[in-house]
């Protein structure tokens, strides 16, 4: 999709969190009034008609866009999150990111079989805490299961899409 506004409001930051790594800095499109609504409409009209009763956002930038797609769709909202933030039982998932090792929880109660789910996210590289945050999700067994990422990195080698199976429906709204 690469919308010219989005992308004009988009900040990369060089060697954060650790040298090396070209951070995508989202929080200059949720800052910027017309960028967030050109992205809760472009990921409305993405899903509007698959049915989702729940939106999972991954900690933390997953929950912006995640909540205001959920009001949109008229569907729940669930956090993901790092141990130890949600109050009640979990389940939770470990996982390797580009630079470190990490872990992610869902209440044992966010979801069930008859839910239509879509995993949010801002950015896809190596995949690593979504694939995690679609295994949490699988184990509920929900119908169905969709996976969205403002960007995609497909230069400097990031193959995220290659840690899913082929038919996992994947979309984004920036490709870099």
């Amino acid at each position: 999709m690469n919308n010219p506004t989005l992308m004009k409001n988009l900040r990369n930051v060089p060697n954060y969190p650790i040298p090396g790594i070209q951070f995508k800095d989202v929080t200059t499109l949720f800052k910027n009034a017309k960028c967030m609504k050109i992205m809760v409409n472009e990921l409305y009209e993405l899903y509007k008609d698959k049915g989702i009763t729940k939106v999972v956002g991954i900690e933390s930038r997953g929950f912006v866009l995640g909540a205001a797609l959920a009001v949109k769709l008229g569907a729940g909202f669930v956090m993901c999150r790092k141990p130890g933030k949600l109050p009640a039982e979990t389940l939770k998932e470990t996982y390797m990111k580009e630079y470190g090792k990490d872990t992610i929880e869902i209440h044992k109660d966010a979801i069930d079989e008859k839910d239509i789910v879509l995993i949010h996210d801002d950015l896809l590289a190596t995949g690593g805490s979504m694939k995690a945050a679609y295994n949490l999700v699988k184990r509920f067994n929900p119908q169905k299961i969709y996976i969205n990422f403002i960007i995609e990195l497909t230069s400097e080698g990031q193959k995220g899409r290659d840690v899913f199976d082929k038919d996992t429906e994947i979309t984004t709204l920036i490709h870099i």
